[in-house]
């Protein structure tokens, strides 16, 4: 299992650097306005939109496949048995591990406390002093 979330994080990483590249080289909308005034854009390897379609059709590709790639990771992230990690294991649920109970903020020794506790004062005491 560890080896194909390996193999999936690696295809992921392509993609992304892939679609970082195509996105890069592509050409926004206001650089058309120079291709219709006869600005050198017809004569390229690809024709005047050629280029246009297969860089949005490549990025496209690279896009599902990174998607894809993002389920399948969150996927084996949480239905992975054993390892190393903080989620509940196969077949636990989440609410049925248990849990250590956290020590109350007031029996916390801070710097400068006191460390037996104070009584709090009874409700007769400070009655009779009114």
């Amino acid at each position: 299992m560890q080896v194909m979330m390996n193999l999936v994080l690696v295809v992921q990483l392509i993609a992304a650097l892939a679609m970082i590249g195509l996105v890069l080289v592509q050409h926004g909308k206001g650089a058309d306005m120079g291709a219709s005034f006869g600005s050198g854009a017809s004569g390229s390897l690809f024709g005047a939109t050629g280029s246009a379609n297969f860089l949005s059709r490549s990025t496209a590709v690279a896009a599902t496949i990174f998607f894809v790639a993002t389920l399948a990771l969150a996927y084996m992230g949480s239905h992975r048995e054993g390892g190393i990690g903080t989620g509940p294991t196969a077949g636990e649920q989440l609410l049925e591990r248990a849990a250590t109970p956290a020590s109350p903020a007031s029996a916390a020794v801070l710097p400068g406390a006191s460390i037996a506790p104070q009584a709090a004062p009874s409700a007769a005491a400070s009655g009779a002093s009114n």
